[in-house]
C-alpha cells in the first residue's frame, strides 16, 4: 500500500507553513522515545506499564518459548528497518521487541531514532481501519442510521459540486472502495494528478473529493482511495458534533486505556482520518485485541459484534495490491499464511512504510509491527515473514 499522504514529513523541508502546522520539535519526540521503557528486552519479555494488558510467557498461552527470541536475527538477515513487534495470545502481552533505527514521522525531520514500549509510532493507513471502528460506534449508537446511507446526505453544503452518479453513492461504498469516483494516488508524489496530494494542498480537500467525476458505477470497482476514507472521517465529525481525534477518544481510546495518543491534522487543520494516527505499538495491538473479542475489551462491549463481522467479510479482491492476493472488508484487508501445509486466515490493518496489525482468529493471536520501510519496492515484507515464520508456528498444534 502506498500511502503518499504520509510524506509530508518530507514536504516539511519544502513547506514552511507545513512545519508550523504539523511540528512538534524533534527534541520533544526524541525525548518521548527515551521515557521509560526497555528497548532490546531479553527475549521480547513485555514490560509491564500498568496499560491494562495482562502479560505472561509464550509457554503459558501454548506457545514456543525459542522461536520468538529469533526474531531480531531474523530481521538482521533481513537489514529491514522494523522498529517494533508486539504479540498477544488469549488476550494476553507474551512478546514485543523493540530496535532503533531511521524513521520518517509524520511531521518531523526524517533521521534515527529510538524505540520503546513508551513510544508512540505513526500508523499511517492503519488509520482507516479505526476509522472504521468509528464509523461502527457511530451507528451503533444511532448517531448514523446505518451503512446504507447516502454520502451525500452528510454533506448539503456541497450540492454545487455534486457529479451525475454521486447520489448512489453509500457509506458501504466508501467503506470498502467501491465508490467508483475517479481516484488514483498510485502515481508518483510529485504528479499533479495524484489525487491524495490534493488532500494536503486543497484548502478545502472534501469539496475536491466530493467533485470528483464517477468512472464506475458503486460496488463495480475497487479502487484504494484515501478519499473515501476522508469523507467518512468527516461524516464523524458531522454526527458527533465534535472532531474526529475527540470522538475517538471518548468511544474507542478510553474505554481501551488508551491514553497516550496522536491523531495528526493536515495544515488546513483538517484531521487526517487516513493516515494521521500515532500510536504506542502496545496500544494499537489492542486495537487487534478489540476486533478479535468481537468488538469487546476487559468485558467492555465498545463496537457491536455485527458491526465487526461485518467488517471483517471479505468484499472485494484488492485488485492492483500485494499482488492481488488478499480481500477488503470495511477499511480491513484479509489474507493468508501458511503453516506446515495448513492455510491459517488472518485480518489485517495495513499502513504505509510497514505499520501492520494482524489479527488470526484461528490462533487467538495478534501480531503488531511498525517499520520505516517507506516506498520499498519489498514494503511489509518483514512484518508478514515474521508472522508466517516465526509467530504462527511458535503456537503449539498450528501446522
Amino acid at each position: 500500500m502506498r500511502d503518499r499522504l504520509s510524506r509530508l514529513s518530507r514536504l516539511t523541508r519544502l513547506s514552511a507553513s507545513l512545519v508550523l502546522a504539523l511540528s512538534v520539535s524533534a527534541t520533544d519526540l526524541r525525548a518521548e522515545s527515551m521515557s521509560p521503557g526497555p528497548t532490546n528486552q531479553a527475549c521480547g519479555s513485555p514490560s509491564s506499564l500498568d496499560d491494562g494488558w495482562e502479560t505472561a510467557s509464550p509457554a503459558s498461552v501454548g506457545m514456543d518459548e525459542a522461536k520468538p527470541c529469533t526474531i531480531a536475527a531474523r530481521l538482521a538477515q533481513r537489514s529491514t528497518t522494523v522498529h517494533s513487534v508486539v504479540v498477544a495470545r488469549h488476550g494476553k502481552l507474551v512478546f514485543e521487541q523493540y530496535f532503533p533505527g531511521y524513521d520518517q514521522p509524520w511531521g518531523q525531520p526524517d533521521g534515527q531514532y529510538e524505540f520503546a514500549a513508551t513510544t508512540k509510532h505513526d500508523m499511517r493507513s492503519a488509520s482507516k481501519s479505526v476509522t472504521s471502528l468509528l464509523v461502527g460506534i457511530a451507528i451503533d449508537r444511532k448517531l448514523i442510521a446505518g451503512a446504507d446511507e447516502p454520502v451525500l446526505k452528510f454533506f448539503p453544503d456541497y450540492a454545487a459540486a455534486k457529479q451525475p452518479g454521486w447520489d448512489a453513492i453509500t457509506l458501504r461504498h466508501l467503506l470498502t472502495m467501491s465508490s467508483g469516483f475517479k481516484w488514483d494516488e498510485a502515481r508518483a508524489w510529485t504528479d499533479p494528478e495524484n489525487d491524495e496530494l490534493h488532500l494536503i494542498t486543497e484548502p478545502d480537500p472534501l469539496g475536491y473529493v466530493l467533485s470528483r467525476p464517477i468512472a464506475a458505477p458503486p460496488d463495480t470497482l475497487w479502487t484504494y482511495s484515501s478519499g473515501g476514507t476522508e469523507l467518512l472521517g468527516n461524516i464523524i465529525e458531522h454526527v458527533s458534533k465534535t472532531s474526529l481525534e475527540a470522538f475517538a477518544r471518548e468511544a474507542l481510546f478510553q474505554p481501551l486505556g488508551i491514553t497516550d495518543v496522536e491523531w495528526k491534522p493536515y495544515k488546513n487543520g483538517k484531521i487526517a482520518a487516513a493516515a494521521g494516527l500515532r500510536l504506542r505499538p502496545r496500544d494499537a495491538a489492542k486495537i487487534g485485541q478489540l476486533v478479535l473479542n468481537r468488538g469487546r475489551w476487559n468485558g467492555q462491549q465498545i463496537v457491536s459484534a455485527d458491526w465487526i463481522a461485518e467488517s471483517i467479510t471479505p468484499r472485494f479482491q484488492a485488485v492492483g495490491y500485494f499482488g492481488g492476493t488478499l480481500f477488503y472488508g470495511y477499511q480491513w484487508w484479509m489474507g493468508r499464511s501458511l503453516a506446515g501445509d495448513k492455510e491459517i486466515k488472518w485480518v489485517g490493518a495495513f499502513g504505509w512504510g510497514g505499520q501492520r496489525i494482524f489479527i488470526v482468529p484461528e490462533l487467538d493471536l495478534v501480531m503488531m509491527t511498525t517499520a520505516a520501510q517507506y516506498g520499498q519496492p519489498k514494503e511489509g515484507l518483514a512484518a508478514i515473514d515474521i508472522l508466517t515464520n516465526i509467530v504462527i508456528p511458535s503456537v503449539r498444534g498450528a501446522h
